[in-house]
């Protein structure tokens, strides 16, 4: 299981924010009485005497379209560095100080290979087309060899990633099946604080779980993801829960269940689900592109109040015209923002005629959009309203779709060395460069034979080392490869390979 500790105010500072893979608790009730009396002098007007909600069919609609997932990643031998054994020096070699050889029983540390064990977790997803699309969270999947998906009438499953995206925290699977139990999505931009809802998923090995609750609260940021704006929910929600579904009294989905909060680790009263307008702009774009297009607004900050409670706490007092909206605290050089004349001390109310009171606002907004849309801002400047229509812009500062450069944009061929260049080289690991044709690789002024050892500071010990390393960078704000290696004679080389496309 996942923890991520996020200390949300000081009377809080124990709790923890813990990512629900593994499993899933039990039910959550909420009863209400009245027991408000009117004056003896005064008539007593009976209130209408609410119906408990029947979440039976909201239940059998939605449960065949949960299915758990179990995640294996096998057992791999990795070189590790460890602390030099000085007395295993000194026996294998008593000698070794006088002649040259080293120092001796002076500690320092050597390479060693070891087996990582075989790790397993279970999780769950949401079917959402009858072909076999799944939804779940990235960290359900991420680092899986084998994915094993099983529905609700117990049919298995092979699993294979089409996409995943850590800023959110979403991941899109693929199953070969047909005629499958795709659910319903609805608009979570609709839920309403009150309304029911349920959780489903397979908690601490007790699949088909449903658990009831309420919408608590919209638009929650905590730290854990990049990007956030969470439903937060009563209905419980435990470890295994990760990716499951959180559907209205409809059996529409309205969420992907992502974490809880706690601090212990399981149930104890909150719950946090990623809403199906931010899930359905990622898996678009990971089915259209490869990858999440993620607009930018360029700004850093906070919302009002935190940020007048920090100034009162230094004892300033700070009067922004408003206590809603975010406080802009940083705008970033080439961005939107600073294209619209948004300046640090601004405060932003609106996107698009849409209220914003919270960052959790902003970002469950901005997600939705692409690099290229245009927004319309509303933002006070020395507590004076103006209005300016802004285009979003992507990490890299531009409007370009931006895609996963894959390992042939380097124009070169690879291998991992052998046992005979370790030896030689007194290395444990590396990359060495076959060919180099047309491409980024020759660009860069990479030579044949060159041996790469480290990309962006990332060791290069297999050839999907390397690929992450291109996939990543090639998203990133600065998309660049920064390689570090050696030439066959042992000198060592730097070389800076630029992803960018013209």
């Amino acid at each position: 299981m996942k923890k991520i500790v996020n200390f949300l105010t000081p009377a809080l500072s124990v709790a923890a924010i813990v990512f629900s893979v593994a499993a899933f608790s039990t039910t959550c009730a909420a009863t209400h009485a009245s027991n408000n009396s009117a004056p003896e002098t005064t008539a007593v007007t009976s209130m209408p005497v609410a119906q408990p909600v029947d979440l039976t069919y909201a239940a059998d609609k939605a449960l065949p379209s949960v299915v758990h997932i179990k995640y294996v990643q096998n057992s791999k031998i990795q070189t590790v560095e460890v602390q030099r054994d000085p007395f295993e020096d000194f026996f294998n070699d008593p000698f070794g100080g006088f002649f040259g050889r080293g120092q001796r029983g002076q500690g320092g540390t050597q390479k060693r290979q070891v087996q990582t064990p075989k790790r397993t977790a279970t999780g769950s997803g949401v079917i959402i087309s009858a072909d076999g699309y799944i939804v779940t969270n990235n960290h359900v999947v991420d680092g899986a060899d084998e994915l094993t998906v099983t529905l609700s009438d117990n049919k298995e499953y092979s699993a294979r990633i089409i996409g995943a995206d850590k800023t959110t925290d979403l991941a899109l699977i693929k199953i070969d099946g047909k005629q499958l139990p795709a659910i319903k999505i609805a608009n979570s931009d609709d839920v309403k604080v009150g309304e029911w809802v349920l959780a489903i998923g397979n908690p601490l090995g007790l699949n088909n779980t449903v658990t009831a609750g309420i919408i608590s609260a919209k638009a929650r940021t905590l730290g854990a993801n990049g990007v956030e704006s969470f439903i937060q929910t009563d209905a419980a929600i435990n470890s295994g829960n990760s990716g499951g579904a959180l559907v209205n009294t409809n059996g529409e989905l309205v969420g992907i269940n992502a974490m809880l909060y706690s601090q212990t680790g399981s149930y104890s009263g909150y719950g946090f689900a990623i809403p199906t307008a931010m899930m359905n702009k990622v898996v678009d774009d990971i089915k259209q592109y490869g990858t999440v297009q993620r607009a930018m607004i360029g700004i850093s900050g906070s919302d009002v109040k935190n940020y007048v409670d920090m100034e009162k706490e230094k004892g300033n007092e700070v009067d922004l015209g408003t206590m809603e909206g975010i406080y802009v605290g940083e705008v970033m050089e080439n961005s939107a923002a600073e294209e619209a004349g948004i300046e640090k001390g601004d405060v932003i109310t609106e996107v698009d005629g849409q209220k914003v009171q919270k960052f959790g606002d902003l970002s469950g907004i901005i997600a939705q959009k692409r690099p290229g849309d245009k927004v319309t801002l509303t933002y006070l400047h020395n507590k004076k309203k103006n209005t300016k229509e802004v285009t979003l812009r992507n990490e890299q500062g531009n409007t370009k779709v931006v895609k996963n450069a894959d390992m042939d944009v380097l124009g070169a061929d690879f291998r991992e060395i052998t046992k005979a260049q370790k030896e030689q080289l007194e290395i444990s690991y590396g990359l060495e460069v076959m060919k180099v044709g047309a491409g980024k690789m020759k660009d860069a002024g990479v030579p044949k034979g060159f041996i790469i050892q480290r990309v962006n500071d990332e060791p290069m010990k297999t050839m999907e080392d390397l690929q992450n390393a291109v996939k990543e960078a090639s998203t990133s704000k600065e998309p660049v490869l920064y390689i570090k290696g050696i030439y066959p004679t042992g000198k060592s080389g730097y070389f800076a390979v630029d992803l960018q496309n013209e």
